[in-house]
């Protein structure tokens, strides 16, 4: 049951990024170009997905366990560190290079098209050889 839900889910996350055009490599492009030709769609397909969560993390408060789970995950520690500062200019500069980010990457594979693939096998080589990469460079520190 509990991967019927996640797949669907993942579809319904698809769908929306397809119908919002976020697949849409220079839509996303054009939301990053605030000096130029900006579009502020993104604004609102991040608007309306912050909405629901919001609701969501609400009723979360008030139930014990998960519906599909055993438990919750702990809350992230809020401080700011070397691995999240790296993590996040990378991603964000490979977000405003591609135009995508991994969610749209997945969903452009339905559409075809090179870019995206290449797009989310470099993604998935990053993931792969970071956690080496980071145990041998944490040993020289």
């Amino acid at each position: 049951m509990r991967s019927v839900v996640a797949a669907l889910a993942g579809a319904l996350f698809g769908l929306g990024l397809m119908l919002s055009g976020m697949t849409d490599t220079n839509r996303v492009q054009g939301w990053l170009d605030i000096f130029g030709a900006w579009d502020p769609t993104l604004a609102f397909v991040l608007g309306g997905a912050i909405l629901p969560m919001a609701v969501a993390w609400r009723l979360t408060r008030a139930t014990a366990t998960p519906a599909l789970g055993t438990a919750f995950p702990p809350p992230p520690e809020p401080k700011l560190g070397r691995n999240l500062v790296i993590g996040s200019t990378l991603f964000g500069a490979g977000w405003g290079l591609a135009g995508l980010c991994p969610g749209p990457a997945m969903a452009s594979l339905a559409w075809g098209g090179w870019g995206g693939a290449l797009f989310l096998l470099a993604m998935v080589a990053g993931m792969v050889a970071t956690p080496p990469l980071r145990r041998r460079f944490s040993s020289l520190a």
